[in-house]
């Protein structure tokens, strides 16, 4: 390793959707030379290895993640528990600071980069180790929800405040409907692990951390990251927006088979992240409306709430209709290999950052499906209605619920070249995914990104 190149400590939160950024971004570094310690569940190492295009570099550490009363034996990230067990998965997570110090004292790195773990950079400054707090969000979420403003607010927070983004906030077209906000304001409730509320542990993130970072482009996230810098005071980092390189395996042979069948550009697909459950009514919405656009699909979700298989949820009849034009898999599944297959033309997303990446650079239409998160619902805020790249399915004002028959028309409108709104997000989209895929862009952040981090430990 020259004297130019860094030794850089990743320690993201355990959650799929949070380990494979890092990874994305670990290799983005690594092949500039940098050393990467990528410390990850014991268990979830095998399914990242296949991501890790720079072994020599990149080196994973295993954790071995402490049991917590409540939890199934042998869970290790939120991919293996529901909703409602997260926050000891986060126990869990904080139950490793001893083990963790002692890597880093053993391994020396340079710089952290984490997310979840607030105590981390007292860890940090102890040892002569500057910290990152790198994060999955959007900072455009972040300075909605997170601002000093929203976390010194005397009293409560009402769903009104949320409403309403916070004072000097950059971009007007970002506001939530009513039943988001409320969302958001039980969040400020919400426990994290033991003795600590979710709001609280990022914001301790947010002021212990050396300097915060997040990927993206100046182009789109500039005036939130100049916000954010006014706000805390301190240096905010852009990585890129880190577009993933192209993995070590080809699609599966079942699914290249099935996608082959059909003309380019006319497959609906439909993933909804790691994590979200549907509740039956939910799912049975989404696939009735898919079957009412006429075009093929494929969906790929989490079994619903309440039972045991996808084929049980289904709805009376529906696999006998949809036979030879729709499947429905519960599975994981080669998202990013899916998309880049020349017969997907639109892709339906919960509307997680690292999903939106992956639909930006690919040619396929987007509908935004937001899954009712604050990272979620304001980046498709900003999809559909900042940058017009994408539709978001119309949701009930009163429960946050979707239609089949709303599900079918933000498809057809995407999908539909005679569409004036398609047309206009057709050509946006187009306009974005060749800016973002252009030779010099992401290499010109990254060099940039690496820079930063040489004067931070300066």
């Amino acid at each position: 390793m020259d004297s130019s190149s860094l030794h850089i400590a990743m320690f993201p939160w355990f959650a799929m959707g949070h380990l494979t950024p890092y990874l994305h971004l670990s290799n983005k570094l690594a092949k500039r030379g940098h050393k990467i310690s990528f410390f990850i569940p014991r268990k979830t190492q095998s399914k990242l290895e296949q991501f890790n295009l720079f072994p020599d570099l990149i080196t994973f550490y295993p954790i071995n993640v402490p049991h917590v009363e409540g939890l199934p034996l042998g869970a290790e990230t939120t991919s293996d528990v529901s909703v409602s067990l997260v926050t000891l998965i986060m126990t869990a997570l904080d139950r490793t600071e001893r083990d963790i110090e002692l890597l880093l004292v053993d391994l020396k790195p340079q710089i952290v980069f984490f997310d979840f773990t607030y105590w981390l950079p007292s860890i940090t400054s102890r040892l002569g180790i500057k910290s990152l707090l790198y994060l999955v969000i959007s900072p455009a979420t972040l300075s909605y929800t997170t601002v000093p403003e929203r976390m010194n607010h005397k009293g409560t927070l009402t769903e009104l405040d949320l409403m309403q983004p916070p004072l000097d906030y950059p971009v007007s077209s970002i506001k939530l409907h009513a039943h988001e906000a409320k969302f958001l304001a039980s969040m400020r409730n919400l426990e994290s692990g033991s003795g600590i509320l979710f709001y609280d542990r990022i914001y301790g993130c947010l002021t212990l951390s050396d300097a915060i970072g997040f990927k993206g482009c100046r182009e789109i996230e500039g005036p939130f990251v100049d916000y954010l810098a006014q706000q805390f005071g301190k240096r905010v980092l852009l990585s890129g927006p880190i577009i993933p390189e192209p993995p070590n395996t080809v699609l599966e042979e079942k699914w290249s088979t099935w996608l082959g069948r059909f003309k380019d550009d006319s497959v609906v697909f439909c993933a909804l992240g790691s994590e979200w459950k549907l509740s039956h009514d939910q799912f049975q919405e989404l696939v009735l409306g898919l079957e009412l656009t006429g075009l093929p699909f494929l969906v790929a979700v989490k079994v619903p709430i309440g039972f045991e298989t996808i084929e049980a949820a289904l709805p009376e009849g529906f696999k006998e209709r949809v036979e030879g034009r729709g499947i429905v898999h519960s599975e994981w599944i080669q998202q990013q290999l899916i998309l880049e297959h020349p017969s997907v033309g639109c892709f339906i997303t919960h509307c997680g950052v690292g999903s939106l990446t992956e639909a930006l650079v690919n040619k396929c239409q987007k509908v935004l499906l937001p899954q009712l998160r604050g990272d979620n619902v304001i980046s498709a805020r900003m999809m559909g209605r900042n940058l017009k790249v994408g539709v978001e399915v119309e949701k009930s004002e009163e429960n946050c619920l979707f239609t089949k028959e709303s599900v079918g028309k933000a498809v057809k409108s995407v999908m539909d070249e005679e569409n004036e709104i398609g047309r206009e997000i057709r050509a946006n989209h187009a306009k974005w995914r060749n800016f973002l895929t252009s030779h010099d862009l992401e290499s010109i952040c990254v060099d940039d990104f690496c820079q930063k981090l040489r004067d931070l430990i300066k």
